[in-house]
């Protein structure tokens, strides 16, 4: 038998390997830096979800505090590699951006049914509760995955994550639906402040600091939070009378299960195992690991399998369900710090932080066009990202065929999903992201293959 490459990086430029211990001080100083680059895509996913569902400030900050234990749960759990739980690899746990869209859609639907806001919650949260299991049961699934959910397939949902939230998005951008409501949506006041944070946050990226670039939607929110302070945006009432300490309460808003919902969210659980495969593999790359034979693979069930796990329990807690994230590879790269060790301090404050009521409140006080100035861009590079998976290996007629039908499926619904109305399981097709993604997904499987076709746009240099 063949021995494995060793693909393991020696020369990487790294400050602290995976088993080091750096001294308090740096290791503080490392913690910070990451919680740069995750604390805005951590909480925004509650205040988007939290604000489409007008639900009440208190539950909205409910579901901000948790997703804040949770991910510090969840570090915890993926640092230190319990048995074969965990990759073992500095992997950050933060909030699954792929379940914005899906929650809004479910849970607007289930508004149209007649669920009040404890109802919803607690069908939305069931049902995602239940689908955490399917990634942590694929965790030995991962190979025969592989050969069903393509990069056309999942590129597909990606792209239409993204472009389903941009709707959200631009709604956050002229003052949110509660400015619909009050007839001040798309004011002056309101395009101007968020045009002045995307402003800030395009400066940001534009820069040649890796540190600068990674925090430039931080720095263009809290600007926007600055200003619109000045202007009298902001309302504070939703401070006053808060107890000192959040308890977490599983459960807290009862459980409900529909087999509908299930069958949309499961499908997105399904295809967010392999946007985990892709970023654990980078963090093992950037960490000077090996990223391929067994130790690695094992490295992989472990972090998939810790994935699940955590969005099982993040979601019986009352977050959104949880992934590994992405943006932490970069700062391993920029810091040269890949110690494992490093995400104890990163799960100790995201707990303590979770665990004080004013913080998670605070945060519901960000007017909407502070968050829809970053979400524009934030939102269209995710469709980005989804246009680039599909990418990954090329494109010949036949995936452009999957990828053009998927997308103007998926997009078609969006527009009018009214047409499906009189199918069985409406919901399911009535969803841009699940229309798109079981769209790809069947003519995967039914489109013959022609191994011999030329492959064309093989990367960014042929767009």
């Amino acid at each position: 038998m063949a021995a494995v490459p060793n693909s393991k990086n020696h020369d990487m430029d790294l400050v602290y390997r995976l088993e080091d211990k750096p001294p308090f001080a740096n290791a503080l100083l490392s913690a910070i830096t990451h919680l740069l680059a995750i604390f805005v895509p951590m909480i925004t996913p509650a205040l988007i979800v939290g604000g489409a569902l007008k639900l009440p400030p208190e539950m909205t900050a409910y579901l901000v505090s948790m997703a804040m234990v949770a991910s510090g749960i969840g570090t915890f759990l993926q640092v230190n590699r319990f048995g074969p739980v965990g990759s073992g690899l500095l992997s950050i746990q933060s909030v699954n951006f792929s379940f914005v869209g899906v929650m809004i859609s479910l849970g607007l639907g289930m508004q149209e049914q007649g669920l009040d806001e404890h109802a919803m919650v607690s069908a939305l949260l069931g049902v995602a509760f239940v689908g955490a299991f399917l990634v942590a049961g694929s965790a030995w699934l991962l190979p025969y995955l592989k050969k069903v959910i393509t990069p056309t397939v999942s590129g597909v949902v990606v792209m239409m994550i993204g472009l389903s939230l941009i709707g959200v998005a631009i709604t956050e951008f002229g003052g949110g639906f509660a400015a619909m409501g009050n007839n001040t949506f798309g004011s002056w006041q309101n395009i101007a402040l968020a045009a002045f944070v995307l402003a800030v946050v395009l400066f940001f990226n534009s820069l040649k600091n890796p540190l600068l670039r990674m925090s430039g939607i931080a720095v263009g929110m809290i600007a926007g939070y600055v200003v619109a302070l000045f202007l009298g945006m902001v309302d504070f009432s939703v401070l006053n009378d808060l107890p000192l300490i959040t308890v977490p309460v599983p459960f807290k808003y009862g459980f409900d299960f529909q087999w509908t919902a299930f069958l949309v969210a499961g499908l997105v659980y399904l295809l967010s195992i392999f946007e985990a495969v892709g970023d654990l593999t980078a963090t093992a790359m950037v960490s000077g690991e090996d990223y391929e034979g067994e130790e690695f693979r094992k490295r992989l069930r472990g972090g998939v399998l810790a994935d699940g796990l955590v969005s099982v329990i993040a979601t019986a807690l009352g977050s959104l369900p949880l992934t590994t994230f992405a943006q932490n590879n970069g700062v391993i790269q920029m810091t040269g710090v890949a110690s494992r060790h490093v995400g104890k301090y990163i799960a100790v404050i995201l707990v303590l932080l979770g665990l004080f009521p004013v913080v998670g409140r605070a945060f519901t006080t960000i007017p909407s066009p502070v968050i829809g100035g970053a979400m524009v861009l934030m939102f269209g590079l995710i469709a980005i990202a989804g246009v680039r998976i599909i990418m990954t290996n090329g494109i010949n007629r036949r995936e452009a065929v999957i990828a053009a039908t998927s997308i103007g499926l998926g997009l078609g619904v969006s527009f009018k999903p009214e047409v499906f109305a009189l199918l069985p399981l409406k919901e399911l097709f009535q969803n841009p992201i699940c229309m798109g993604g079981v769209a790809a997904l069947l003519m995967n499987l039914i489109m013959p293959r022609d191994h011999g076709e030329k492959v064309y746009l093989t990367d960014d240099s042929d767009i």
